[in-house]
């Protein structure tokens, strides 16, 4: 968690000294990926601890809970920050196209996660079909060496 915001308040750095400089958001491309990319795996870490059993009954869920909200707060004022940024320094309609890149950013890697599961899931089909024909081509073997073993070949 910390790593993510630590990862959020460097990339706001970058885009905000790029902006300033009256530079495009175009140039600060890396810095805007880390942004959203580490935005998202926070929320999703945020989302996956909030729905966790372990949570209700470890001792130090709460507070945990309450560090991952105070990060997500944290992130949403320098949001604030860097949309004013945008408003003053940027060109016009650079925030609305800034809101349009994280959503398609989002959708893209969620796409590929679902990609990625169906991959996966796959991959396991193919491992159990796999293991159940060496299962049974090892049944059909030791019946036949069986049988080789009765007639005494």
């Amino acid at each position: 968690m910390l790593a993510e915001l630590a990862a959020c308040n460097a990339a706001l750095a970058v885009i905000t000294k790029t902006l300033q400089h009256g530079k495009e958001l175009t140039t600060a491309g890396k810095a805007v990926a880390d942004f959203v990319i580490n935005k998202d795996a926070l929320a999703t870490k945020a989302t996956k601890k909030k729905h966790s059993i372990w949570t209700k009954i470890a001792p130090g869920g709460k507070e945990d809970m309450l560090q991952t909200f105070m990060a997500l707060e944290e992130i949403k004022k320098q949001e604030d920050k860097l949309r004013e940024t945008m408003q003053l320094y940027g060109r016009a309609g650079l925030y609305q196209d800034w809101v349009r890149f994280q959503a398609e950013a989002r959708k893209s890697r969620q796409a590929a996660e679902k990609d990625r599961q169906l991959a996966i899931e796959h991959l396991k089909e193919n491992i159990m079909i796999g293991g159940a024909a060496i299962a049974v081509l090892g049944i059909v073997l030791a019946i036949v060496v069986f049988i080789f073993n009765a007639r005494g070949i």
